[in-house]
């Protein structure tokens, strides 16, 4: 049988945003998916090329709203739509679909603190008791059996990676965690905001979300999940004026009798099979140039002037690893074809 017979047929729900556009970047090249249905309400009847005319000539179906989808010959959703519309739309979708969902609508296992956190209940509780969080690398045995995978945010996906390991393993202490993390504009979507104007983003830097960003409650939920008790974090991000990219400065304290040394070990033998997450080495300072257009993680490991402490950088593309990225390696998990599929392209540099 060829590829072709066997390639998987995508809707890509919210294709005309930046995650929706990297989705089809990825998958137009992917051997085993075909794209068959593309959504943008407000564009919908209009080629992709109106929208973004570097996907031009690739022979992608115009973009419909979601009500006209046929989703009886639909085998995969990736669903790129904004939070809070995305609970009632995977919840309409018929049972025989498989759904990545890059939203955070299905990302915290907890209905009430998602609630707290989004200002509103949560419009699909049995779908989020039923969705898997897809942080592949950490996931990777409950993902293949998911028909709901939540893909994880930017942000978490660049504390997560690093911490996990190190408090499963009683190597820093969970009780003294700060992220500092920075974030190119896409990372605020593509819809207008008076904060992502030009003007207001170029030649400088600002925080944003202090104490209160919404991807908090989703940090805290892995790192308490690998730490087994409650844990809560301090968490700044920071929008820079680049397009793509996230770095995540996090400063630890060291668990007992541990220092750097034995945090790079251990985050070396976790991930030394791993196609898309890598320590550096000893001395060298991950930056968000090296991984641009990729879907790798790049982790390193400091010790602090302070000899109970350490500092761990994590650099990811916001929209590959951070998103669209990992959403197509939860997809071939789900597909079972290999990991990497579609996704080995080397980062994109100056």
């Amino acid at each position: 049988m060829s590829k072709k017979a066997e390639a998987m047929r995508i809707a890509v729900l919210g294709a005309s945003g930046y995650t929706g556009a990297e989705l089809l970047r990825i998958l137009v090249r992917h051997p085993n998916a075909t794209l068959a249905a593309l959504t943008a309400d407000r564009r919908a009847g209009e080629s992709v090329a109106t929208v973004f005319p570097h996907l031009d000539g690739l022979g992608l179906p115009r973009m419909v709203r979601v009500e006209d989808v046929d989703f009886s010959g639909i085998d995969t959703v990736f669903c790129c739509l904004p939070h809070g519309e995305t609970q009632e739309t995977v919840a309409a979708l018929p049972g025989h679909l498989k759904i990545l969902d890059l939203s955070a609508d299905f990302r915290l296992a907890d209905p009430e603190t998602y609630a707290e956190w989004y200002g509103h209940p949560h419009r699909a509780k049995s779908l989020q008791k039923e969705a898997v969080y897809g942080l592949t690398e950490l996931a990777r045995e409950a993902i293949p059996n998911a028909r709901l995978i939540a893909c994880p945010g930017c942000y978490p996906t660049s504390a997560l990676l690093p911490l996990m390991p190190l408090l499963e393993a009683g190597l820093v202490e969970a009780d003294d965690i700060v992220i500092d993390s920075k974030s190119g504009v896409t990372g605020a979507g593509r819809s207008l905001k008076e904060e992502s104007l030009f003007a207001e983003v170029a030649e400088g830097i600002h925080a944003y979300g202090v104490g209160r960003h919404r991807h908090v409650p989703e940090i805290e939920q892995g790192l308490s999940r690998a730490a087994g008790k409650r844990v809560t974090v301090s968490f700044t991000p920071h929008l820079v004026p680049m397009n793509r990219g996230i770095l995540s400065t996090v400063y630890v304290r060291l668990g007992p009798n541990a220092d750097a040394d034995d945090l790079r070990a251990a985050l070396q033998a976790r991930y030394k099979d791993e196609r898309f997450v890598r320590v550096v080495p000893d001395g060298t300072t991950p930056a968000t140039h090296h991984v641009r257009g990729s879907n790798v993680c790049l982790i390193g490991v400091f010790p602090d002037r302070r000899p109970d402490r350490a500092i761990l950088i994590s650099a990811l593309d916001n929209l590959v690893k951070g998103a669209s990225g990992q959403a197509v390696q939860n997809f071939n998990l789900v597909s079972g074809v290999p990991e990497a599929t579609g996704l080995e392209q080397e980062p994109l540099f100056p």
